[in-house]
């Protein structure tokens, strides 16, 4: 038979030097609450609650709003995003190019000139369309 136990929670006490130490941590950008959370096993109400007490940078009153994605996060994505359309830039580059050597070529083999001069003629069917 099972006596009625209660689960005995253990409390831990955290000098103030340690406190401290996890919100310049935090102040200085190098974990975020959830990365100390995780990092020391601690509780991030008890992490907000050390920073609204020991903070130097945060004034009392404030609410400490903490994005969800890191800073360096955000920065490698856009890193990515950056050489993906350098590389889309440099892919139409290249198309760009191959068209103007294929319009060279028709023009020299065919005597086509395929580029619009600017002294061509309208056709008529944009002076039909204009006039109504």
């Amino acid at each position: 038979m099972k006596a009625n136990l209660k689960l005995i929670k253990k409390q831990r006490k955290f000098s103030e030097a340690f406190k401290k130490s996890i919100v310049n941590d935090f102040e200085s950008g190098k974990f975020s609450v959830i990365q100390l959370e995780r990092l020391h096993k601690i509780k991030g109400q008890i992490i907000y609650r050390w920073i609204y007490k020991y903070s130097q940078v945060n004034e009392k009153g404030q609410r400490i709003v903490e994005m969800k994605d890191s800073s360096t996060q955000k920065l490698k994505e856009l890193e990515k995003k950056v050489m993906e359309l350098e590389r889309a830039v440099g892919q139409k580059q290249i198309q760009i190019d191959y068209l103007e050597k294929m319009i060279d070529i028709a023009k020299d083999e065919l005597n086509i000139d395929i580029k619009k001069n600017s002294n061509t003629p309208l056709s008529i069917g944009s002076v039909t369309a204009k006039g109504k």
